[in-house]
């Protein structure tokens, strides 16, 4: 067996946590020393079904703009672009930006190189910056950041999911727009949060694998009021 190849390092922002690039022959993983493995090419299902259940939400919009925060390795990035119009805009933020060229330079080629298609915008930096902007007009924002509402790896993600957060995120959605939040695991008290920022709210169970199989991951849909 071919041992893996480690392929780059980067710091965290506001952390002293590492992450590492590794690839085993046409796999490829990131992992956090201590923490194991945070995502790998070859398990993406529910990162697809991120992008693609989200914007089942919004079909038929035109000239739509989405925002993804946390780029990984493009999965949810790709399936959101294959499911919009020639029209869209997909703005990716993505905090740590040796993640950026790691997509650019190793692996992003399971994706199909998302980063390479003209609708794609890319912002290095914290996706809040972006959500707070005012009249920011997004008709769906899809977040997968961090582990889910409970923040393990950045204490500042907490501030995506808190109620001072869902505000700015319903504020930057345009009527009827959707916020799409990936999580780990069931968390009866954001659901909470989110109904009480005024979003109809509906769960979706997902596994990591695309036959089915894996982990229970979640995904929580938020529609903004007309």
């Amino acid at each position: 067996m071919k041992p893996s190849i480690l392929l780059g390092t980067a710091t965290i922002p506001d952390t002293n946590k590492q992450m590492m690039l590794y690839q085993h022959e046409v796999k490829f993983s990131i992992t956090i020393p201590g923490r194991g493995e945070l995502m790998n090419s070859r398990v993406n299902g529910s990162e697809k079904a991120l992008a693609e259940l989200t914007c089942e939400r919004i079909k038929g919009r035109k000239n739509a703009r989405l925002l993804i925060g946390g780029l990984g390795m493009g999965f949810t990035l790709a399936s959101a672009l294959e499911a919009s119009g020639p029209d869209a805009e997909v703005v990716v933020a993505e905090l740590v930006p040796e993640v950026v060229d790691w997509n650019r330079d190793f692996m992003g080629e399971p994706a199909g190189h998302p980063l390479s298609d003209e609708r794609t915008t890319v912002y290095i930096g914290d996706v809040s910056d972006l959500i707070k902007k005012p009249e920011s007009g997004f008709d769906a924002i899809m977040m997968d950041v961090d582990n889910g509402p409970e923040a393990l790896i950045r204490r500042e993600n907490d501030w995506i999911y808190s109620a001072a957060g869902l505000s700015a995120i319903a504020k930057s959605l345009r009527p009827g727009g959707v916020l799409s939040v990936w999580s780990a695991g069931p968390d009866r008290l954001f659901v909470k949060r989110m109904k009480e920022a005024g979003f109809r709210v509906d769960e979706r169970v997902v596994r990591p694998h695309r036959k089915g199989k894996g982990a229970r991951h979640f995904i929580w849909f938020g529609t903004k009021h007309s």
